[in-house]
């Protein structure tokens, strides 16, 4: 039943829905170089008309910004945050843990190991991606086979999460290693602001592209299975009474979440603490129910990165890091629900 403190779900998804329109409206208007909205409506207006900018100097420069930076960056930026938080959420349901984040099985340690390597050896962009990407899938592979092998029993799930534990430690000390190892001048800087976080250099059409149907892809599994997460929060047992496969469907699961949080940090690098909040702010907004939860984390995180980006290009004149900005804001809003008697975003 829901709780009569909260507003009803179609209100809360048709506000949120606002003010990500809203959030995208001012990304776009916003910036080192501010883009009036009658010249964005003017740009909008020639490229329906065939892209006739004619020899507007203004116009192609503001259709250059719009088109390549800004629009690519922003639906990069939602659908990296709809992904993290779609994931978190995922994970805590099947774990039935709300200290469960994204990174939980090592992805995230996994894919900085190979952006970092692919950095050392001075591999293009999108190799460095590619690798970053293996790497985090490797890792959560690794994991699982290691489970399968030593896990089995009452005690498979506990050894799965330390075995993510155990990964995250060892991938970290890699990282550390090649860090140590870089060329302080070159390499070194390049492989901590990746590690940072930031949509600065991932912000373009391909990737905004190739995001959106690892989205589609891995998304569509965890919404179309979001009641049977709900039966599998109940326990192994009930679920297999109402003949649920409990480890086929914790399998679909893990890989759908893995290829999303796999995909955000191979092009962006490690965010933190999306993850993990979005989704226990979701809780007290709509309620436990993941039928509910998945829909709003999606657009709630989407929300949140994108606004947490706009302040990142804004705060300084250069741009910060937006992995440092998400843990700013994560941990003392954690630290706030944790002590301030808001029980039920654990539920």
């Amino acid at each position: 039943m829901r709780d009569k403190k909260q507003a009803p779900y179609s209100v809360i998804v048709t506000s949120l829905v606002i003010l990500l329109f809203a959030a995208v409206v001012f990304s776009i208007t916003a910036g080192r170089f501010s883009l009036p909205l009658p010249l964005i409506i003017k740009v909008f207006a020639a490229e329906i008309s065939g892209g006739n900018t004619g020899a507007n100097d203004s116009l192609i420069q503001a259709a250059n910004i719009l088109f390549i930076v800004r629009l690519p960056r922003i639906f990069l930026a939602i659908l990296v945050g709809a992904s993290l938080s779609l994931a978190g959420a995922a994970y805590q349901g099947i774990f039935k843990n709300p200290l469960v984040s994204p990174d939980i099985l090592g992805v995230t340690h996994g894919a900085g190991t190979g952006a970092a390597l692919g950095i050392l050896l001075g591999i293009f962009t999108g190799g460095i991606q590619l690798i970053s990407f293996g790497f985090g899938i490797g890792t959560v592979l690794i994991v699982l086979s290691l489970t399968k092998i030593f896990g089995g029993g009452r005690n498979a799930t506990v050894i799965l999460i330390l075995t993510g534990t155990i990964m995250n430690a060892f991938f970290a000390s890699i990282i550390s290693f090649m860090k140590y190892m870089a060329d302080a001048d070159s390499k070194l800087p390049e492989i901590v602001f990746w590690l940072m976080g930031s949509f600065a250099r991932s912000g373009n059409s391909r990737n905004v592209i190739i995001m959106f149907f690892i989205f589609i892809i891995a998304g569509a599994p965890l919404f179309a299975l979001r009641w049977w997460i709900n039966v599998l929060s109940l326990g192994d047992n009930e679920a297999m009474s109402l003949g649920l496969n409990t480890k086929r469907l914790r399998t679909i699961i893990i890989g759908s979440a893995t290829l999303l949080t796999a995909a955000s940090v191979c092009f962006c690098g490690t965010i933190q603490w999306v993850g993990l909040i979005i989704p226990h702010v979701s809780r007290l907004l709509v309620g436990p129910d993941n039928r509910r939860l998945f829909p709003v984390a999606a657009i709630l995180g989407g929300l949140f990165m994108l606004v947490v980006d706009g302040f990142a290009r804004a705060i300084i004149p250069g741009e910060l890091p937006v992995g440092v900005l998400t843990a700013f804001i994560g941990a003392p809003l954690f630290l706030y629900m944790l002590f301030s008697g808001k029980k039920e975003w654990a539920a």
